[in-house]
Formats: structure tokens, sequence, C-alpha cells
């Protein structure tokens, strides 16, 4: 029987990424922007990667380095990465950079292709209207012309014919980015004269229907920008009188057009090779949806135009959904925004969630619990990752505990049954202030409370799931946090076992290595997964023990009040 490629498979709750016929998680990381244009740079980056207990890498094909003439395609570099990637047992997700990289134009002028970059005529640019009626030409191809779109999509249709000839069977190359950061930094929309002719005409009637009979589903904050048009349900009128005058409009607008414009592209790839398409998206950022205390303008601002308007956040999310069908997800690049929330809004439309770029320090590994155990994550993936060393690279732990357990995460993802959670270190200067509160998840009759661990001391940080197996059964899984269990009727609750697990690695069967009682549960009041080096705080005796598997088995049980007996 032949496998099939690398797919998505639907379930119930989302999709997952099935590999080799079977379910993958990805433990990804995304390489720097030039690192994978060069084989002999990786051959020194492969050995430390996969000791960071890392199973999947993103990184670029440039359409520069594999079109370097017109017509005349170039391979043998990404041909060396693929196989030295498969050599080492790794997984690659490559990230096309066609037209867009960081919204930027990706041409080199050194090129003897005359391509995007110098050619002005042939690849006209988009126009920022300044102050007076000026424009000033972008660094960012216009949208509205239809030859860079066409030499693209011819580009990209030979690197998925190429990948498929060389690495079907091998699948070692499992899914495809499509553009990278697409959108308009520097104004909210293209003022050139053929995108200026095509906002001055009527809204498609394609748009206006979608946005008509998907109104429930659509985001909130795309419904809260279509006052004017829910108010006039126009007919054949321009975008300004649709949808009213503002930055908000210019964005749909641009979001329209890029959506149709990356749809092209990716047809073009899919029709060759349809292994599962994304891409990824430079967030919106204001104060309110802050993850930190960096500036708003060190994340592009919350304005179209501060960050790359017409790309698919949450506001325009839908208009990608609805016009590049041939994308099987958007997925956002999570660094400043609120984490948990952004895994929130990516889940839309029940679209399964990938984070392609996010934080690679320990602040960023901590949250890919919530992303795995609480949205059904198909992967996170740390930026920069190969400026790492294995030794120092935060995500050797956190990976290296959920390579462990993968099949019980993914068995838990398609059933819903588990959550996922964080806790930051406590700040202030007597570190008295916890940005982390406690999370609570229903489980059938049990409701259960997770908070960082009890110590003498201070407490430190923490980071988990806690995966429901089914009756009384709860699977524990990370460090730092402790676990409350309350029944819904029984009055009384107490830990009727608890024990401290290791994984077959062949099976990922878990078998019992401690059986833990007492301080472990502070006497049956709840279950304890402790940090690695407890904070004793100067007391004598060590109740509580430092981690060591980081993995367990509660069985919490109830008593129904009865009465006593004469």
């Amino acid at each position: 029987m032949q496998v099939r490629i690398p797919h998505l498979e639907a379930n119930a709750v989302s999709k997952q990424l099935i590999v080799n016929g079977k379910p993958f998680l990805m433990l990804a990381g995304e390489l720097q922007n030039s690192s994978l244009t060069s084989a002999k740079y990786m051959r020194e980056a492969w050995p430390k990667l996969k000791a960071a207990n890392i199973n999947t890498l993103l990184g670029c094909v440039t359409w520069e380095q594999i079109e370097p003439t017109e017509g005349t395609f170039d391979f043998a570099q990404l041909d060396e990465v693929i196989s030295d990637a498969r050599s080492h047992g790794l997984h690659l997700v490559l990230l096309w950079f066609g037209s867009f990289k960081n919204v930027k134009i990706l041409y080199d002028s050194s090129l003897t292709y005359s391509g995007p970059l110098i050619d002005n005529k042939r690849f006209p640019r988009a126009k920022l209207r300044k102050a007076g009626g000026e424009l000033k030409t972008a660094d960012v191809i216009s949208i509205f012309h239809n030859e860079t779109k066409k030499c693209d999509a011819r580009a990209f249709q030979k690197l998925m014919a190429h990948v498929k000839e060389v690495d079907e069977k091998h699948q070692t190359v499992i899914m495809v980015q499509v553009e990278n950061e697409t959108g308009l930094l520097g104004d909210s929309r293209d003022g050139g004269s053929a995108a200026e002719k095509c906002f001055q005409s009527g809204v498609p009637s394609e748009l206006l229907d979608q946005l008509s009979s998907q109104w429930d589903s659509l985001r909130p904050e795309l419904q809260n920008n279509l006052a004017t048009f829910k108010a006039k349900q126009a007919k054949n009128a321009s975008w300004t009188d649709t949808f009213g005058r503002g930055p908000q409009t210019d964005e749909l607008f641009m979001a329209y057009h890029y959506a149709k414009y990356v749809e092209e592209v990716a047809s073009a790839g899919k029709a060759a090779y349809p292994l599962p398409l994304y891409t990824n998206v430079w967030m919106n950022y204001v104060g309110n949806d802050a993850d930190n205390d960096f500036p708003v303008v060190a994340g592009g601002g919350g304005t179209p135009g501060d960050y790359p308007s017409g790309g698919g956040v949450p506001d325009v999310i839908d208009i990608w959904q609805m016009f590049a069908p041939s994308l099987d997800f958007i997925a956002p690049d999570v660094y400043l925004n609120d984490y948990a929330s952004s895994c929130a809004k990516y889940r839309h439309r029940k679209q399964p969630l990938f984070i392609p770029e996010q934080r690679r320090d320990e602040y960023g590994a901590r949250r890919v619990w919530t992303a795995y155990g609480s949205y059904q994550a198909l992967g996170t993936s740390p930026f920069g990752i190969d400026t790492l060393e294995a030794e120092t690279n935060p995500f050797r732990q956190h990976y290296g505990l959920l390579a462990s357990v993968s099949t019980h995460v993914l068995e838990a993802q398609r059933n819903n049954s588990s959550v996922g959670f964080f806790f930051d270190e406590l700040s202030g200067a007597d570190g008295a202030i916890d940005t982390s509160p406690s999370v609570t998840a229903q489980f059938g009759p049990w409701t259960l409370t997770i908070e960082r661990s009890f110590v003498f001391g201070k407490p430190g940080p923490g980071s988990g799931m806690v995966i429901h197996k089914g009756g009384n059964q709860f699977l524990l899984l990370g460090w730092g946090f402790q676990v409350l269990f309350k029944h819904e009727t029984a009055p009384y609750t107490s830990i009727l076992q608890f024990e401290e697990k290791e994984v077959d690695v062949e099976t990922q069967e878990l078998k019992t290595l401690r059986m833990l009682n007492g301080d472990e549960t502070r006497s049956g009041l709840f279950c304890i997964m402790p940090s690695t080096s407890p904070d004793y705080g100067g007391f004598p005796i060590c109740v509580t023990i430092p981690a060591r598997t980081a993995i367990a088995i509660a069985e919490p049980y109830a008593l129904e009040d009865v009465e006593d007996c004469v």
C-alpha cells in the first residue's frame, strides 16, 4: 500500500499533520533568514539542532537562488540541504521567499535576471501616499500588476515539482510557507494609479457575498470594522462608499488583493505537489494585547501601515481564509502579543494552529505548552534557533519532554482532553508580583485548579500540560506546578494514587518509577510537579523533591456524604 504524502487530517477538534502515515507533532525551530541557502553552513548546524530535540526545521528557499537567470532553475544547494536533513533524521518546512520577504522585494540587483528589484516598468512597485499628495516609491512590489505574480507562480510551481521529484518517497519536506509576512508598510494601501483605479471601482461581488453570507462567523475585529457595510449593504459601489473612509477600509482592500495574489502563487505550487501550505503574519500590536512591556513601535503598532497592511492579522483573517483557499491555514508570528490570545485567534474557523516564529528564550519556551495543550498546535517554532548551542538552548528540555510523550499529546489533541499552561518568574523588587494566574480546567465531573508549585522559599516559574486519560486518571507533564482536584458533587476529595513515570523510548509506554505520597501530595491535598531546583527558603526539611522525569499519573478520588450509622 502506497503511503500518502504529508497531509492534514481532520478530526472533531482540528486537524493533525500526518507524516509517513502517522500523526506527527512538530517540535520545530526556524533558522536565520539565510541559513538554508548554504549546505556547507548547515553541515555545522545539523548536529546541534538535533541535540536540542528539534525534529523539524524551517528554512528559506529564495527566488533568486533557484532562478538566477529567468527561466533557468538551479536546485543544487537545496538538494544537498534536503539530503543532509534526511541523513540527520530531521524534517523541513520550506519558506518560499518569493515576491515578499518581510514585505520587502527579495530580488538582488546583481542578478542576470532583470527581476522585480530593478525593473520598475515590468514589475511596478507600490506607491506610498505622503503629505501634500506626494507619492513615494515603496520597497515592495505592487500587487495590482500581473507580471510579478505570473513569474512568482511559475517559480514556485517549479520548486514544488522539484521537491516532489527528489523527496516524495522520503517525506523530508513536510510543509511549505508561501511568501513571508506579506503586506504594505508605510501606508495603509497602495496609492499607485493601478491601485487607485481599482479602489475607486466597485467592490467585487464575491467579497460582498461572502461577507454577507458568513457574517455570523466573522472575527469580531472584522465585524467592528464593517459597520458602514452592515448598514448600507451597498452594491457596485466604491470601497469607500461600501465600507467607509479610513485605514481599516484600506486594509480590507489590500487584504482581499494580497490574498488573491498569494492564492495564485499557492495554487500553482499545490497543483505540482500538494503538500500542506500556509502563510505567516506579522501581527498588529497594541498595548492591550501586549505580552510584555516592550514599546509599541517595536512590534509595528496598531494602525495598518505601521504593521504590514493587508497581511492576515485577526482583523482580516476571514478575508484570507475566503480568498486564498489553497492555503491550509494562516499562521501568526508571536513575539510581543499575548501568546494565549494569539493562539485562540488563529484557531478561527477551526483552522489548525502553527506558530512559525516566536521567542527563542526560556520565556518563549514555557509558552509552547499552552499552544500544544490548549490549542492543539501542529507545532511551534522559535526564530533564529541555529544561533543557540544545544547545551544552552532552553527548548532542549521542553522539546525533549514533549518528544518522549508525543503519542499521548497527539491523542489528547484529537480528543480535546488536555490543557497547557505556564507560570512566569515573579517580578517586582521583592518578587511579590505574579502576572501568571492559576488555570482552571473541567474534565467530566472534575474541576482542576493548576497553579505554581508550593515551596517554602520563593516560588519559581513553571510550565506543562495535564491530559485527562479517562475516568479519574490524569497525566501530568512538566515542572513547577501543582494540581488541585475537586469533584462536582462529592464534598471530599483526596489523592488515591500519584506515580512518577518514565517512558519506554520505543513504545512510549509509561512505566512506574516511584509511588509518590506524603509531602509530594501535601498529605492528599494536591499533586506537586516540582521544579528542578525548588527553593526551600532556609527550611531545614526538604519537603519538596526536585523534578526528575517530569511525568506523573495522578488519580484523585471523591467521597459522598453518608448518614452516620447508629
